[in-house]
């Protein structure tokens, strides 16, 4: 007999859970990619430094966290360092330090991916433009911030928001450490309920429509604006 796919057990309380997980979910999401991305942006500084012991440390960091799995460091974070996170960061007890832990281990391990992709992205920048702004009397910090960086980013944004697709797939890691995001309250509510394939199938339906969905407006957005610039410079020659 074919298995009857079913969802007509879900309760406005299971509909409420599953959006509370979402939330948890987009939360790690929306904190892990601005603190990697600024905390990724030092590292890529460090890792062309002239500065031996800022090379160094830059590169042991990002080949650290580049070759160990996620879901590791997630474990190394809620094992190991919570004790230290509270003390560090004066973490209050009513805080659950599951959430903290995954904000800091997914900050730290993206951190490494955003290093490589922001290094590509000064890469790309003509060394041109920092000669002129040397000679402009600009002090090499002056340079890669005002002229060098926003190029850069500019350059590799597709690259960047399509990390932080990546990151919003990988938030589901959480379970291992017993927090319940959106994947751990569909998995949580098809035990429950014993409709655990069903639930499995709508968290990889929901994940697929909302990484589907923001790929194409990326993709789209994009190739506008690449269609702007050659507007403009068509323009620009006639």
């Amino acid at each position: 007999m074919p298995y009857q796919f079913d969802l007509s057990f879900l309760s406005r309380n299971d509909i409420f859970f599953l959006m509370k997980g979402m939330a948890v979910s987009l939360e790690i999401t929306a904190a892990a990619f601005f603190a990697g991305l600024l905390w990724g942006t030092f590292l890529a500084l460090m890792r062309m430094s002239k500065i031996g012991v800022l090379r160094f440390f830059a590169t042991w960091y990002i080949n650290l966290f580049r070759s160990v799995p996620l879901i590791m460091v997630l474990l190394w974070f809620f094992l190991i360092v919570p004790q230290l996170l509270q003390s560090a960061l004066n973490v209050p007890p009513t805080i659950d330090m599951r959430f903290v832990s995954a904000l800091v281990a997914y900050s730290l391990f993206e951190a490494a991916y955003y290093a490589e992709i922001i290094r590509s992205g000064v890469s790309s920048v003509s060394p041109g433009q920092l000669f002129a702004a040397k000679a402009l009397g600009m002090t090499n910090w002056s340079a890669m911030r005002l002229i060098v960086l926003p190029q850069a980013f500019r350059n590799m944004m597709p690259v960047i928001l399509t990390q932080g697709i990546i990151l919003f797939q990988d938030t589901a890691l959480v379970y291992v450490i017993a927090l319940a995001d959106f994947f751990g309250e569909a998995y949580g509510i098809g035990v429950r309920n014993v409709r655990i394939v069903e639930m499995i199938l709508l968290a990889g339906f929901v994940y697929l429509v909302i990484c589907s969905s923001a790929s194409i407006f990326v993709n789209i957005y994009f190739r506008r604006k690449g269609d702007d610039v050659r507007n403009k410079r068509m323009k620009n020659e006639y």
